[in-house]
């Protein structure tokens, strides 16, 4: 699993891994823009489903500059996560630089209806150029 998803953390029984892939062919660095895609697996390792409400992303472009990106759920999605289960996604980020990194968190909802933070690590945008 690590060679698939190198970047993880844990909050409790969450476990958020990160996979992350430069797109070549959506970035154009003559332009000043640089693409790339991001694979997120959240696996619920806890006996009660919990539920995806939102993200919180810290997006640190190659000059330092960071942009805070909010909302609901992702993907269009406030997906719930069964007891042993997982769910992926992918989504992307274009900057205007040949490097950066994310990191940022989710809020969750247990079967209780109580709250928490669940960790996204932090990894880093790196271009070839």
């Amino acid at each position: 699993m690590a060679m698939l998803f190198p970047h993880v953390a844990t909050t409790g029984r969450i476990h958020v891994r990160v996979a992350v892939s430069y797109l070549a062919e959506q970035s154009a660095p003559n332009a000043g823009r640089w693409f790339w895609s991001y694979h997120v697996r959240i696996e619920n390792a806890g006996d009660k489903p919990v539920q995806l409400l939102s993200r919180h992303w810290i997006i640190v472009d190659g000059r330092g500059v960071a942009h805070e990106v909010k909302g609901e759920g992702v993907v269009g999605e406030m997906p719930l996560i069964p007891a042993g289960g997982s769910f992926d996604y992918v989504s992307g980020c274009p900057l205007d630089s040949a490097s950066g990194s994310m990191r940022g968190s989710y809020r969750m909802v247990d079967e209780d209806g109580a709250g928490f933070d669940v960790e996204i690590p932090h990894f880093s945008l790196l271009s070839p150029v």
